[in-house]
């Protein structure tokens, strides 16, 4: 399947993937401003995004929560149909395992908090044999220093526990970010203990050491699994995998239990509405159908992040 190529494809694929995008949800995207270079910011995604009928995008940033811009573009910008919400990461700018920055970010609107990424151990080690690093990381402020979810008995820290019960108040959704899948298990365990309702499974073909039966019992527990679309891309500076793995992600969670994000923003590659275009098209060369593709961009990432209605109202 790495022999597939996606061309620009006749007027009639085009008009069938623009009605695909109807009131699609771009999850996971990293426009602008940040510490790294940004190919758009995120007034531009809004633009763009709303052009395309996109109902909603999720800005993720490593460093900060992006919810008091999601507010200002939704406040002065009436006019754009796609609403811009954000989120937090919990690495070391925000202070790490910080519930009263969780707290600020579910008043604030934000929809989902992400475990750490670029300061999660398990990022730090795959770091030290990978070709990838931060942008900013050595040029612009210190190198991130590890932010630990277990103790030295593999059981979830306090601190962890008083965030997943942050996220269990207020309904916003829990990604796993850069863990290991084998700590994913565990956090994902206890936050459904602890009330925690809706999950989500970051990018398992990449950087987490995630198996497809860990997809699959992942998304048997009730999680959602998010796949970056970046990363089976061609043409893509991120893609690592073949189009035949995303099938085989997909199918391993099954259609209703995976969604689709582009977790683009970056230079040098096209942007998230053109990953999404991309994406669908070669979900409809893997002979995936119109409703399981929208399913994939929109109505399981609408139902996980409570957004169904802008979805009915965008469609």
């Amino acid at each position: 399947m790495d022999a597939l190529t996606i061309d620009t494809g006749s007027a009639g694929d085009t008009k069938r993937i623009d009605a695909l995008l109807k009131g699609a949800i771009d999850p996971h995207v990293h426009s602008g401003p940040s510490i790294a270079p940004r190919g758009l910011d995120h007034l531009e995604l809004a633009r763009q995004m709303s052009e395309a009928g996109f109902a909603a995008v999720v800005t993720k940033d490593h460093d900060y929560a992006g919810v008091a811009t999601a507010a200002l573009i939704s406040q002065h910008h009436p006019e754009l149909t796609t609403k811009v919400f954000s989120g937090i990461v919990l690495n070391n700018v925000v202070g790490g395992i910080n519930p009263y920055a969780v707290e600020h970010t579910a008043a604030m609107g934000g929809k989902i908090v992400w475990m750490p990424t670029l300061a999660a151990e398990n990022h730090l080690e795959w770091e030290k044999t990978s070709s990838w690093s931060h942008p900013a990381s050595t040029q612009k402020m210190r190198p991130a220093r590890a932010v630990p979810v277990l103790d030295a008995n593999r059981q979830v820290l306090d601190d962890v526990k008083e965030v997943l019960d942050v996220i269990a108040r207020s309904g916003m959704a829990l990604a796993s970010g850069h863990l290991h899948v084998s700590e994913t298990w565990i956090l994902f365990e206890e936050a459904r203990r602890r009330g925690v309702e809706r999950l989500i499974f970051t990018h398992p073909e990449d950087i987490v050491g995630a198996s497809l039966d860990d997809v699959k019992e992942i998304a048997a527990m009730g999680a959602y699994v998010e796949h970056s679309l970046c990363m089976f891309l061609e043409g893509s500076k991120f893609k690592t995998r073949s189009a035949e793995d995303l099938r085989q992600q997909i199918e391993a969670a099954g259609v209703d239990r995976t969604i689709l994000c582009s977790d683009l923003g970056q230079v040098g590659v096209f942007s998230p509405l053109e990953g999404f275009r991309r994406g669908v098209r070669l979900c409809l060369e893997l002979g995936y159908s119109d409703e399981a593709i929208r399913r994939m961009v929109s109505t399981n990432t609408a139902h996980v992040l409570g957004l169904e209605q802008l979805v009915s109202q965008a469609a």
